[in-house]
């Protein structure tokens, strides 16, 4: 075993009720047995996890997070600065840890710390928002966006799932639609849209396979969802069977592969990555970084026996 290798661990100690406190011994004594010198970094407010991984992580060989999808996406932002990048870990500690259930990353925090110092490395995507932010498996914009970033920890850490479905339940009411302009390398879409998401993940919210059921983390590719504004109550009971039961065509519901993608809107738009709030912007562009940062996780025998293919 390798000694003395160097690892940053950043602990956001507010996602999911705090249980990390009650295992930290446990994880620690993993990592140190596996040889690695831990740094501890434990954030207090939004932004300290960016500015942790890019302040020392060219000094580490490992930099592991624990918290949810948010803590995920700033050590990821904070990597994307380095010239020297290191491998990521991650210990999922949040209310949906959507990309850990795609990355097949176990729930249980000392099994995830084991993951992270033992498993395979394995190269994912990166999502380029503007060419300013980054975002790890979600950029998305309108009905329902906002109850991610609006929807406190508190009520997140009690409800879990729920919190989304009862917060988005107080909006339908108010649904607002964006007359957008929406283009990519294959096709350009014109319309009233209500809703769009980005993405790159086989779970989002929860819910698997609403984009696409042929969904690969590491293959240079968004697969994107877009529903346009229902004009009746049948049109809009219509977008949420097609929803639901996955393979069943809607007019009104775009759903493609792309590897960059440009929307343009009359009014500024609000947008959210990866449940945080990503700004509000009148033109966005998106695009996919390949295979951008290699992530330690345990492979699942299905996959161990598929060649990997470049």
């Amino acid at each position: 075993m390798e000694k003395n290798r160097k690892m940053l661990l950043i602990i956001n100690p507010k996602s999911g009720k705090g249980q990390i406190k009650n295992r930290l011994l446990e994880i620690l004594n993993i990592f140190i047995q596996a040889g690695y010198q831990v740094q501890i970094h434990i954030t207090q407010q939004s932004g300290e996890a960016a500015q942790a991984a890019a302040l020392v992580g060219e000094e580490m060989d490992l930099i592991v997070c624990s918290g949810g999808d948010g803590t995920l996406n700033e050590t990821v932002s904070g990597m994307m600065e380095l010239k020297r990048m290191p491998q990521l870990g991650y210990i999922p500690a949040g209310s949906t840890n959507d990309f850990a259930a795609s990355l097949k990353i176990p729930k249980q925090m000392a099994a995830a710390a084991q993951a992270a110092v033992n498993g395979e490395p394995y190269l994912i995507d990166i999502g380029s928002f503007c060419n300013e932010r980054y975002f790890v498996y979600v950029a998305g914009f309108g009905a329902f966006t906002e109850v991610s970033y609006l929807t406190s920890q508190d009520k997140k850490n009690l409800l879990g799932h729920q919190a989304y479905v009862l917060e988005g339940v107080k909006s339908l009411s108010s649904i607002k639609a964006y007359s957008m302009k929406v283009e990519c390398e294959t096709c350009t879409y014109e319309g009233d849209f209500i809703f769009g998401m980005i993405t790159n993940t086989i779970s989002v919210g929860g819910f698997k396979g609403l984009v696409n059921q042929d969904v690969s983390l590491c293959d240079g590719l968004f697969e994107v969802l877009l529903i346009r504004m229902p004009k009746t109550p049948l049109e809009l009971s219509g977008i949420v069977s097609s929803l639901l039961l996955k393979d069943e065509k809607n007019e009104l519901v775009y759903k493609f592969k792309t590897s960059r993608l440009t929307v343009w809107c009359d009014e500024p738009v609000d947008w959210v990555l990866d449940g945080e709030f990503g700004g509000s912007h009148t033109e966005v562009y998106l695009e996919n970084l390949y295979r951008r940062i290699e992530i330690r996780r345990n492979v699942p025998k299905s996959e161990k026996k598929k060649k990997f293919v470049e």
